[in-house]
This record gives structure tokens, C-alpha cells and sequence, in this order.
């Protein structure tokens, strides 16, 4: 099959009706729930990480529960919170520094976590992905969030060609179109696990198989 040379436009109106019914991204779900506040974004994004969405979704929910506010949530021991968070991965870990996390808001910060991208990033635990995740999110600040979907779609397009999430994120920012920058994130979650998948991806029923030079792939269905 000849390619026609790759239009994001096109391919994000096909993909938005792709997507549709199948479960948004996990992030994106809880913001549209309420959890939409950018602590509680920060703390189910840490908990996200290593994590299928299926197991974070009820954990960050239970968390929240019990603590939605970094005051709530300083007042919890790091043993309860690892105890309500025990089925995402590096639990304990994840739980301290959460712990740690709403302790530095609380009491550097007045309880309010600023939307700035240096505070984010001086948490431990936290990276450029849960950073611009977010910044993108909960501050509706342009910044593109880069998970192993949006890495590996991207780059089977031969949108980009790299070999990080880090680099595939600095060659969005480079690429992509601003006005897609949050929204890639909340498309290429479910558009990788369900469509565009890890290993025979759906390629007979891809929205932008003509498009796509299907770089790396071997075994389609």
C-alpha cells in the first residue's frame, strides 16, 4: 500500500472517533470525576506509574477517599497510605513520598500546589512525565505528556523517530501542533492499548493505516 504523507489533523479527528468507546485515559477519567485539583492529579499520576490503569483508577479513588487535600493527606501515616495503595507497584515507596509530597504543600505552599513545572519536579518521585501530565491537565497548560503509548504510536507512524519517552516528548514539542499537546496524551492511551497495541497491533482496523509507515512492525492483524 502507497502512504499518503501523515496529516495530524486527520489523524486526530479519525482517532478521537476510534477511541470513543472504549475507557478514557486514567488521568483524564479522575480529572472529569472531580479529582481535578493539581495535588490530586500529582498523586494519581505517582501512584500511575508502573501501573496498568485498571489497577490505579480504583487505588487513586480509595486514596481519595480518605484524603483529597494535602492536609488530609499529610495527617495519613505513610503505613496507611501504602496500606490503601498496596496493589499498584512500588507501593511503599510511591506512598512516602506521597506522604512527603502533601507535607512540603502543606507547609511550603499554603496547601495549595502552584501549577509551575520546577515545584513539580523537585518532588521525589515525580518526572517530566507526571509533570507535564499535570501542568497539562489540571493547570491547561500546553505540555505534552508522554507515556509508552504515545512513545510507541509516534514513532510506528514515523511522526517522530526516537528512542525515549524523554526524546519523544522534546520532538513533539518541536512537531506537534500546541492546540494537540494535552489531547495526545488523552487519544494515544487508549488508541495503544486497544488499537495501536504493544505487540500484532490492529492494523486492519487502524483509522490512519494509510497514513502510518508502521515502523518496527512485524506481525500485524
Amino acid at each position: 500500500m502507497e502512504k499518503h504523507p501523515f496529516d495530524i489533523d486527520t489523524a486526530i479527528r479519525r482517532i478521537r472517533e476510534a477511541v470513543a468507546p472504549f475507557p478514557k485515559a486514567a488521568m483524564f477519567e479522575l480529572a472529569e470525576d472531580g479529582f481535578n485539583s493539581t495535588f490530586e492529579q500529582l498523586v494519581a499520576c505517582i501512584i500511575s506509574i508502573r501501573t496498568y490503569d485498571e489497577v490505579m483508577l480504583p487505588t487513586a479513588r480509595r486514596l481519595f477517599a480518605r484524603a483529597r487535600t494535602p492536609e488530609e493527606m499529610a495527617a495519613l501515616s505513610p503505613q496507611e497510605i501504602d496500606a490503601i495503595i498496596h496493589p499498584a507497584t512500588f507501593h511503599e515507596q510511591k506512598a512516602y513520598n506521597i506522604h512527603a509530597i502533601a507535607e512540603r504543600v502543606a507547609g511550603e505552599y499554603g496547601g495549595q500546589l502552584p501549577c509551575e513545572a520546577e515545584v513539580l519536579l523537585s518532588f521525589k518521585g515525580v518526572g517530566p512525565k507526571c509533570a507535564n501530565l499535570v501542568l497539562g491537565i489540571a493547570c491547561g497548560q500546553p505540555y505534552v505528556g508522554v507515556d509508552i503509548h504515545v512513545h510507541r504510536v509516534t514513532n510506528r507512524w514515523g511522526y517522530v523517530a526516537t528512542k525515549t519517552p524523554e526524546k519523544t516528548m522534546m520532538a513533539l514539542m518541536e512537531k506537534l501542533p500546541r492546540r494537540y499537546w494535552i489531547e495526545i496524551n488523552r487519544l494515544l492511551v487508549p488508541f495503544g492499548k486497544h488499537i495501536c497495541t504493544g505487540t500484532r497491533p490492529k492494523c486492519s482496523t487502524c483509522p490512519v493505516l494509510e497514513m502510518c509507515q508502521q515502523v518496527g512492525v512485524t506481525n500485524p492483524r
